[in-house]
């Protein structure tokens, strides 16, 4: 499928799902390079990251554990501003290397908070790997580890990625055509 519409809006596709595979692969082997012998403990966000987070962590080899937390900031196509945490902190993160799993950074507002609470619960480390980057938007200073892909500042659904909570289940990613 080249083409898709979700809801009342039309996507043409951007990323395919071969291309999201093997580039997991290559995410999945720095980390596994990087973080060798700790103890880490991977968050994936959600509910965009779901996809994401399981296919990455079937291909990690380290001594780890995987939790999730939810948060949302957005609003139909457009980041709200605003986040509203849904589901909580639940793991004892003291003295433990952290990895945020994301599934598109844009603004870096919803990363900002996820810092913060991981520097209030005393992480020894964080390092932060998403998906999908986008250069143009982000506003923030949070240096960011592993990056899937870089991409515009466009909308996109797909992987995990929604509009008004549809599309997540596409495999590829597909971007809003104009």
């Amino acid at each position: 499928m080249n083409e898709i519409t979700v809801l009342d809006r039309e996507f043409s596709i951007y990323i395919t799902e071969d291309e999201i595979q093997s580039r997991i692969t290559a995410l999945a082997e720095k980390i596994n390079d990087d973080l060798k012998e700790r103890d880490v403990l991977f968050f994936g966000i959600l509910n965009g990251a779901f996809l994401f987070a399981a296919d990455l962590f079937r291909q990690i080899n380290l001594h780890a554990q995987i939790s999730f937390i939810k948060l949302a900031s957005y609003e139909g196509t457009s980041s709200s501003g605003k986040i509203k945490e849904l589901i909580g902190w639940n793991e004892d993160i003291a003295g433990k290397t952290v990895v945020v799993l994301e599934d598109i950074i844009d603004t870096g507002h919803t990363m900002e908070r996820i810092i913060g609470e991981l520097t209030l619960r005393k992480a020894s480390e964080v390092k932060i790997c998403t998906l999908l980057f986008k250069p143009e938007a982000y506003t923030r200073d949070i240096p960011i580890d592993y990056i899937g892909f870089e991409i515009p500042n466009s909308f996109v659904v797909g992987y995990g990625l929604d509009y008004d909570g549809y599309g997540r289940n596409l495999r590829a990613i597909y971007k809003l055509t104009k």
